[in-house]
């Protein structure tokens, strides 16, 4: 068990030798994750833990994995994806480049489900993909492009669900259990390390994706965060959020209208 004074301990040991700030994750879970990451690596007490950290640059880099890997699939919520397909994507059409940002891309399910809609709405040509998060060992599992071959079923079920018509096979090659992505969707990708907490924009965008990582995050960082977004979205951009997160609270919710009943946002303010 970890106290709640120990979380105090490695947040600051974080952030004092490596400038990681979990200070606004929500307590919580960030407590959870860190019990199960010294259950799981069968640590003796909390001050072997404490060690380890400090001083295995090796198992920090598992330390930042287990806490900021969210779980993610592609075509993930296949409405949400149907409504990208038929309200989003054709109000983007007539743009001459689309920007598009992933933030909090994780392993990069979801960011190769939007090229996939992207190229079957013949968008892709005249699109890049910004997809980044805070952990580099995702990202280089994002930018391979490579998945497990007994996930195909259930994301062609998803992608079939999300309104696609085509044989979703078509956008990878299979061998010994795993599955590479097409690299006509990958060159249109660019992966990189940008940290919520801290960075700050770096482009403006048409659509912005965050799902399942502000409900990490406390109120402050959340509204912080929604800021970044707001201050990256063009005018008349799109902002779409996890199914369990909301501008509803935000100061921004008037700056924004939603589409549907799902978690999308157009910027009309």
């Amino acid at each position: 068990m970890i106290e709640e004074a120990q979380v105090d301990i490695i947040l600051n040991d974080l952030y004092e030798l490596y400038g990681y700030d979990f200070t606004n994750y929500s307590r919580a879970s960030l407590k959870r994750r860190l019990i199960r990451l010294c259950l799981l690596d069968k640590f003796a007490g909390f001050a072997e833990f404490r060690d380890r950290i400090r001083d295995d640059a090796d198992y920090l880099k598992r330390f930042v994995e287990e806490i900021t890997v969210t779980v993610t699939e592609m075509f993930r919520d296949p409405l949400f994806y149907k409504c990208l397909r038929t309200d989003v994507l054709p109000s983007l059409a007539a743009k001459p480049f689309i920007r598009i940002w992933h933030a909090g891309c994780s392993t990069g399910e979801e960011v190769y489900s939007m090229a996939v809609l992207l190229k079957e709405a013949r968008l892709l040509h005249k699109s890049l993909l910004y997809a980044t998060d805070l952990n580099p060992a995702a990202l280089d599992k994002a930018r391979k492009g490579i998945f497990p071959l007994a996930q195909m079923k259930q994301y062609s079920e998803n992608y079939i669900e999300s309104g696609g018509v085509h044989d979703f096979s078509a956008h990878y090659t299979a061998q010994y259990g795993q599955v590479k992505f097409s690299e006509s969707l990958s060159e249109k990708m660019i992966f990189s390390i940008h940290n919520l907490v801290s960075d700050r924009s770096f482009n403006e965008f048409d659509l912005i994706l965050c799902r399942n990582v502000l409900i990490y995050f406390d109120k402050p960082l959340q509204d912080r965060v929604l800021n970044l977004f707001d201050e990256s979205l063009g005018q008349l951009g799109y902002l779409a959020l996890g199914s369990k997160e909301t501008l509803k609270f935000s100061l921004l919710k008037s700056t924004f209208k939603q589409l549907d009943k799902e978690k999308i946002w157009r910027k009309v303010g």
